[in-house]
């Protein structure tokens, strides 16, 4: 038996395959684009043919993101919250604190000791702080976004940013260029205002009683690919935060390990349409 997770979120499309123990067989991370439909299918046929198992010895798909209502072919849809915090449950059993930073938005999850979701918050009103936040960003500099990683961790100091606005912050990054303040040092201030934009995302929290959030933090998503970000995190919050292999995947994770856990009541295979 094979269980498929699909999250369909504003820049990219994220599939996951399982098996019937819960083993990850594949994985694929792919652009989202005008039609969402499309890629959530591409995201299907990705894994599968990745693993090389027929869409026919599929017995359950579950879909979330933003997207996950354009998923016909999935039996069921979760919210990205529960997936985000099942599937960093699953990689780090003792996680109560889940930092999914996205391209389009960002999710602070408190997760209980059960493994439930005790309270979150998210930011998916404005850009501030996310993906989207840090690419702006890199063009203004003309830095790779790959790059932005090392260049902050290469700095010998931050440059002060007060701003997490992405109209804002891109003004100061210009007004900081044009006093000659080094690349990495302006880097490295952007880290800290995505760390500062987390905690207190992290303050509005209202977990349960006697829940110590920062026993244990994950960060996931995009923008957990870098590393002076996860630093900046650890630095704010005075902690040591786990970041897992494939940080893009790990709500699509979940939405699998929801099939895996629900596929004798959604139905065996895939709904028509979907090979």
């Amino acid at each position: 038996m094979y269980f498929v997770g699909i999250d369909v979120g504003s820049l990219t499309t994220d599939g996951v395959l399982l098996d019937e123990e819960r083993n990850v067989l594949s994985q694929v991370v792919t652009p989202t684009g005008p039609d969402v439909a499309e890629a959530a299918h591409n995201a299907l046929v990705g894994v599968l043919d990745r693993a090389h198992i027929p869409s026919s010895r599929v017995e359950g798909v579950v879909a979330t993101g933003y997207g996950r209502n354009a998923v016909k072919f999935a039996a069921k849809t979760s919210t990205e919250v529960i997936c985000h915090a099942r599937g960093a449950r699953h990689l780090t059993p003792h996680a109560t604190l889940v930092i999914d930073i996205g391209g389009q938005d960002t999710k602070v999850i408190a997760v209980a000791d059960d493994g439930c979701v005790a309270d979150f918050v998210m930011n998916d009103k404005c850009a501030a702080g996310t993906g989207r936040f840090l690419e702006v960003m890199a063009r203004a500099l003309d830095v790779p976004l790959e790059e932005m990683g090392r260049r902050g961790l290469d700095a010998p100091r931050a440059a002060a940013i007060n701003s997490t606005c992405t109209v804002f912050g891109e003004s100061e990054v210009i007004s900081l260029l044009s006093q000659g303040t080094p690349v990495g040092e302006i880097v490295a201030g952007l880290h800290n205002v995505v760390a500062g934009r987390i905690e207190g995302m992290l303050g509005t929290l209202r977990p349960r009683p006697g829940l110590n959030l920062l026993r244990s933090v994950v960060v996931c998503g995009g923008v957990a690919l870098n590393r002076g970000v996860v630093r900046a995190i650890e630095k704010t919050l005075g902690v040591n935060v786990a970041v897992p292999q494939n940080p893009q995947t790990v709500g699509a994770l979940g939405a699998a390990l929801a099939a895996s856990e629900t596929y004798n009541t959604s139905g065996r295979g895939v709904a028509k349409g979907a090979e």
